[in-house]
C-alpha cells in the first residue's frame, strides 16, 4: 500500500483510524504498520493545521491501551502463553528471550528501553505481565517510551511529509 492510500484513508475516517491502528500494532497483531500510518497521520495534520499535541496524545492513549491488554495477558496467561506464542511462531523465541534478557537485568528501565526497540517493544508488554511486574510502574515505564516512539513518526511526517510525498 502507498502513502496516498493511506493518505486517503485518513481524509475519510480521520483520527479513528490512527488510533484503531496504532492500538491494533501495540497487541502486535499483523496488519498495516503504525510505522507507516503514524508518518501519514503526521503529514495529514502539518496539511489540514490539525493539532501535532493531539495525533500524538491520541496515538500515545492507543498504544497505552494497547500494551495494557498484552500486560493482562501475560499476567493471566504467563509462561503458558509465550511458551505457546514462541512454539506458534518459531521466529520470535529470540525475541521473546532478548525482552526477557532486558528485563531481568535493567528492571523497569528495561521496559523503557524495549519501548523504543522494533519488536521488543510490544512483546516486552506480555513479558512484564508474566512477570507480574507492577502495574502503575509498568505504565510509568512504558509511557514515556510509547510517547518517544510515536512521537518520532508522527513528527517525521509532519516536518518532512512533503519530501515524501514528492
Amino acid at each position: 500500500m502507498d502513502i496516498d492510500a493511506v493518505l486517503n484513508y485518513f481524509a475519510s475516517y480521520g483520527l479513528t483510524l490512527l488510533f484503531v491502528i496504532v492500538f491494533l500494532e501495540y497487541l502486535n497483531l499483523p496488519g498495516l504498520p503504525a510505522g507507516i500510518i503514524m508518518p501519514a497521520a503526521g503529514i495529514l495534520a502539518s496539511r489540514n493545521n490539525q493539532s501535532l499535541i493531539l495525533v500524538v496524545f491520541i496515538s500515545v492513549v492507543a498504544g497505552v491501551l494497547g500494551s495494557i491488554v498484552l500486560y493482562l495477558i501475560g499476567y493471566y496467561g504467563g509462561a503458558m502463553f509465550l511458551d505457546k506464542l514462541g512454539l506458534k511462531f518459531p521466529k520470535i523465541e529470540p525475541t521473546i528471550r532478548k525482552s526477557s534478557t532486558i528485563l531481568k537485568e535493567k528492571g523497569l528501565f528495561g521496559v523503557f528501553l524495549c519501548r523504543l526497540l522494533p519488536v521488543l517493544r510490544t512483546i516486552v508488554s506480555i513479558i512484564a505481565g508474566s512477570v507480574r511486574m507492577n502495574f502503575l510502574k509498568f505504565l510509568i515505564y512504558s509511557t514515556p517510551g510509547i510517547f518517544l516512539w510515536n512521537l518520532g513518526f508522527i513528527f517525521t511526517g509532519y516536518f518532512f511529509g512533503d519530501v515524501f510525498l514528492k
